[in-house]
C-alpha cells in the first residue's frame, strides 16, 4: 500500500537532471511519483530513466500515446522543482500556456498541497515581479522554499552550476509530506 502519490513538475534548469533524487526520496517512504516536464525541461531530463523509476512516462504535452488513457493514482502532493524565474511568475499569474503549467494551475486550484523550489539567481529574485509572484503564491497557501528560514537562497549570478549538487530535493519532499499531514482531518 502506498502512502501517497507525488506529482512532480520540472522546469528547464540544471537541477532538473537530478529529479530522480526526488523520486527515490518519495519511493523510500512508500509514495508513488510521476513527472511532468515543461517544454524547456525536456532537454534536461532523462525520460527513460524517469519512466523506469516511476512506471509512468515523463509527460510534457497534452497528447499521450494514441488510444491510451493516462491512469495515475489521485494526487496527494505537488512539487515544482526546480522552478525557474519564468515558471514562478507564470504560475502566480495563472498563465497556462503548456501542459505542465495547466496541470499546476489546476492542482493549485484543487488545493493539492504544493511546494515550489525556485532555482533563480539573486538578480532575478530581487526583481519586483518575482517577489510579487512569491507573495501571491504564498497567499494561495503554496509553500515556496526560498529564504534563510528554508535554508535555500538564490545564488549569485553565474554560479548556478555550483548549486545544483545541493539542490534541496529531500527538503522539498519532506515539506510536501508535512503539508499533506496538516491538510488531513484529525480522526476523533
Amino acid at each position: 500500500m502506498t502512502a501517497g502519490h507525488l506529482q512532480i513538475v520540472v522546469c528547464g534548469a540544471g537541477p532538473a537532471a537530478d529529479v530522480g533524487k526526488l523520486i527515490v526520496a518519495a519511493q523510500g517512504r512508500s509514495w508513488t511519483a510521476a513527472v511532468t516536464a515543461t517544454p524547456c525541461a525536456i532537454d534536461f531530463i532523462d525520460a527513460r530513466a524517469i519512466e523506469s523509476l516511476t512506471g509512468h512516462p515523463a509527460r510534457s504535452t497534452y497528447q499521450s500515446t494514441p488510444g491510451a488513457r493516462r491512469t495515475l493514482p489521485g494526487i496527494d502532493a505537488l512539487v515544482i522543482a526546480p522552478a525557474t524565474y519564468n515558471s514562478v511568475n507564470k504560475i502566480a499569474m495563472g498563465i497556462a500556456d503548456n501542459y505542465a503549467m495547466t496541470s499546476v494551475a489546476e492542482l493549485i486550484g484543487r488545493q493539492v498541497p504544493t511546494v515550489i523550489v525556485p532555482f533563480v539567481n539573486a538578480a532575478l529574485s530581487a526583481r519586483t515581479p518575482f517577489r510579487r509572484a512569491v507573495a501571491d503564491l504564498r497567499q494561495e497557501r503554496v509553500r515556496i522554499l526560498l529564504g534563510q528560514d528554508d535554508g535555500w537562497e538564490p545564488h549569485p549570478p553565474g554560479t548556478g552550476n555550483e548549486r545544483q549538487e545541493v539542490f534541496p530535493w529531500t527538503a522539498a519532499f519532506d515539506t510536501a509530506v508535512r503539508l499533506v499531514q496538516e491538510a488531513r482531518p484529525v480522526a476523533d
